[in-house]
């Protein structure tokens, strides 16, 4: 089960506040003027050891003046239709109003969990004003202030309970691993699964979207034995521009979730757009084995140095992370597909990657000693032991006197030279200094 969490409301109620709150960062833009998210935003959250994707939604609205409306009600609802955990957020200054009696018809219907944050209570008195909202008829509620934190602990603790535990050796019960197929609409993630597998089972049209569900295609071919995803992007073809979008994202979130490797499709006819850029991210936050394949390179003119130029502005946008591997391929020609199929298996093998400490030291220390991280307040930092956490993606801790003073690019230093040392491209790595 994937782990998404869709924050739905009226707007101006603190939904994309408590967006903020629960990734940490100050992503969605927020402001007391009603309608500000007309976008979608999402990102990764941690509470207890449970992790879980939330996706703040633009305001619920009927009947205003806004053009954006319509658009804005159908992302509500195509979030409520492929979340996992329902979060109603409501404002205590303003009561119950008839948007949000709209929204809870709408989720009445909903057999998902569901939970109800009254926001906005500060102090007692809007403690007992909440009480209204039992009126919804969507059972009990939580008071929260989400521009201050109150109260989204216990909110948080209840919906964990909702999540399950991360099982020990989870991914040993499926032994062949998962290479999800993620990116933009009618990018030719169908035609690339069709054309590895030598058969037409995946729909595919010139219209975006056709994929409709996540598909699974089990690859034994040349040696190779593994799970190929096919992600869909919206339901219907009728859907606008802003649907597609956002279902695809939604889509790629779900399979990327529970994948070894996201293969990332991206359109060479358009580049590597925003929303390519968007799902990178998401799996690097996930900590996936990464391959980007540039599709439909055989429809580009083509100079001296257009690959070369391609793929540079490509890892521009994804630094600091540009040690992936990026492959030009054609679908429709079959051109390099089997490549890069080659290529996801290795970086799903760089993923299982295991250094031996007594190697690891002999080499890190040395590189090192070389060059050690610079002195701060006139104190020198020195590298005892270094050791590989035994984690499901590559983690290494370095012991020192004063882990405290080594700085964001030492640590960029010593990934790249564990990278230049040992093979772990394509593959997101987390360095930690400690007290030794």
């Amino acid at each position: 089960m994937s782990n998404i969490i869709a924050i739905v409301g009226r707007p101006n109620v603190g939904k994309s506040t408590l967006f903020n709150r629960l990734v940490k960062r100050r992503e969605a833009i927020v402001d007391s003027v009603s309608g500000v998210t007309r976008d979608r935003h999402y990102g990764k959250s941690e509470w207890c050891g449970k992790e879980f994707s939330v996706i703040d939604t633009g305001g619920y609205v009927v009947g205003s003046d806004d053009i954006f409306e319509e658009e804005i009600r159908k992302q509500v609802q195509l979030a409520i239709d492929e979340a996992d955990i329902i979060l109603f957020v409501v404002d205590v200054e303003q009561g119950i109003t008839p948007m949000d009696d709209a929204v809870a018809k709408l989720l009445r219907q909903v057999k998902k969990p569901l939970f109800i944050a009254v926001n906005k209570v500060d102090n007692a008195m809007r403690d007992a004003d909440a009480v209204e909202f039992y009126n919804l008829g969507l059972g009990d509620y939580f008071t929260i202030s989400s521009i201050n934190g109150s109260g989204t602990g216990e909110l948080l603790d209840a919906i964990i309970e909702e999540i399950p535990a991360p099982a020990e050796g989870e991914n040993m019960e499926d032994e062949l691993p998962r290479f999800a197929v993620v990116g933009r609409p009618n990018a030719g993630k169908s035609s690339f699964i069709n054309a590895l597998i030598g058969e037409d089972r995946n729909i595919v049209t010139d219209i975006a979207g056709t994929t409709r569900d996540t598909i699974d295609t089990k690859y034994n071919r040349f040696g190779f034995d593994f799970n190929l995803v096919d992600t869909a992007g919206i339901r219907k073809k009728s859907k606008v521009k802003e649907d597609l979008e956002f279902y695809s994202v939604m889509r790629a979130v779900r399979a990327i979730e529970h994948c070894d490797v996201a293969i990332i499709m991206v359109d060479a006819t358009r580049g590597f757009e925003g929303q390519d850029e968007k799902i990178f991210w998401l799996a690097e936050k996930n900590r996936k084995g990464v391959v980007i394949l540039i599709n439909k390179w055989d429809l580009v003119e083509k100079e001296t140095n257009t690959m070369r130029d391609f793929e540079r502005l490509i890892r521009e946008k994804i630094a600091p992370f540009t040690d992936v591997p990026i492959i030009f391929i054609s679908a429709l020609t079959k051109q390099r597909i089997f490549k890069a199929i080659e290529t996801a298996v290795e970086v799903f093998e760089n993923k299982k990657r295991r250094i031996p400490t007594s190697k690891l030291n002999e080499t890190m220390l040395e590189i090192i000693q070389h060059n050690p991280p610079p002195a701060t307040k006139g104190k020198f930092i020195k590298v005892k032991y270094c050791m590989q956490l035994p984690t499901q993606t590559p983690q290494f801790v370095f012991f020192a006197n004063l882990p405290q003073y080594v700085k964001d690019p030492y640590r960029r230093f010593v990934e790249n030279k564990l990278r230049e040392h040992y093979s772990f491209t394509g593959v997101p790595m987390s360095i930690y200094f400690r007290q030794k």
